[in-house]
């Protein structure tokens, strides 16, 4: 026998995905710095970004491959300067 399933607010998000302002400067072939933990920085090329520049996808540098970075991970994208 099925149960009634109740939708509220346990089932939404946990926290607002709003992205930081310099991930809207964000564009495809940019180089970047990510921040994946404290103490852990990579290079790499920003290969997609979502319309809503919540999800980029990077190219990481030393052949780590290709990873989607979400803004509520908790990883922050640095444009690298020129």
């Amino acid at each position: 026998m099925a149960r009634t399933v109740k939708q509220g607010p346990v089932d939404a998000p946990l926290r607002k995905a709003t992205p930081a302002p310099h991930w809207k400067q964000l564009r495809q072939g940019d180089r970047v710095r990510v921040a994946l933990a404290p103490g852990f920085e990579t290079g790499g090329l920003v290969d997609a970004i979502t319309g809503d520049h919540t999800a980029v996808w990077v190219n990481l540098d030393g052949g780590r491959g290709r990873t989607l970075l979400h803004c509520s991970d908790g990883v922050e994208i640095f444009p690298e300067e020129d």
